[in-house]
């Protein structure tokens, strides 16, 4: 590892909890802003200014981060959501994601290092995909002409059924930003299945390796000179 990368490590560790403290504070002030609709205008400004405050903590984190590393293109390919939350506010709340793995505990490259990152990493992504999108939603869809999802309620049950692929059609977008939002979800449900299914199917010829790993140890413990007896 060059210095350059080395720095970058060393901030990243040292902006975990900050990082992961700004994205939470991120998702509520989002959330708050688009559930509460009589919130005064003080509230109001407040919550605003939270987000700018926490927007300026992630490019501030991006740019710092992206300096440091050698390898731009590379660096720029391996976090998109940290790119992303610089220009989108719907994806900044995903950096409460991208900042768990610089939790010491889920760090390192060992076989149960990875498949602890990618389970909690994963299922924390589909609960935050699905609330995420369900703000959006109600954000677009709320006071358009001829909705029907009106309540956050509504929009987190579109979302379940869509993800799903259930398709009840009870409620569905009007708008042309809802009906994008909910091309979305569908291409993200299709991504969740296969890397559900892959990290299952990884999960279990690891352990089926494992299993027999040991099963022939224990029978060369058992009979340790039935090669030797053989051979005479």
């Amino acid at each position: 590892m060059d210095d350059d990368d080395e720095k970058r490590e060393r901030w990243e560790r040292a902006t975990a909890w900050p990082g992961i403290t700004a994205s939470a504070l991120f998702l509520v002030a989002y959330s708050w802003n688009i559930l509460d609709e009589t919130k005064p205008q003080a509230l109001k400004v407040a919550l605003l200014a939270v987000l700018l405050v926490v927007w300026l903590f992630f490019l501030v984190d991006y740019v710092v981060r992206f300096s440091l590393a050698r390898h731009k293109l590379h660096f720029v390919r391996k976090y998109p959501i940290d790119l992303l939350s610089v220009f989108l506010p719907m994806t900044r709340p995903f950096r409460l994601l991208t900042t768990l793995r610089r939790i010491p505990g889920l760090r390192g490259n060992t076989a149960s290092h990875l498949r602890r990152r990618v389970l909690i990493i994963a299922a924390s992504f589909v609960l935050m995909f699905l609330y995420v999108i369900a703000l959006a939603e109600l954000q677009a869809e709320r006071g358009a002409h001829g909705a029907n999802i009106l309540t956050f309620g509504d929009s987190l049950w579109w979302a379940c059924v869509t993800l799903a692929t259930v398709g009840y059609g009870d409620y569905y977008p009007v708008t042309l930003q809802g009906r994008l939002l909910a091309v979305v979800l569908m291409a993200g449900g299709i991504v969740i299945v296969g890397t559900a299914s892959a990290t299952i199917v990884s999960y279990l010829a690891d352990h089926t390796q494992h299993l027999r790993r040991a099963g022939a140890q224990q029978e060369d413990a058992e009979h340790p000179h039935d090669g030797r007896n053989d051979r005479g």
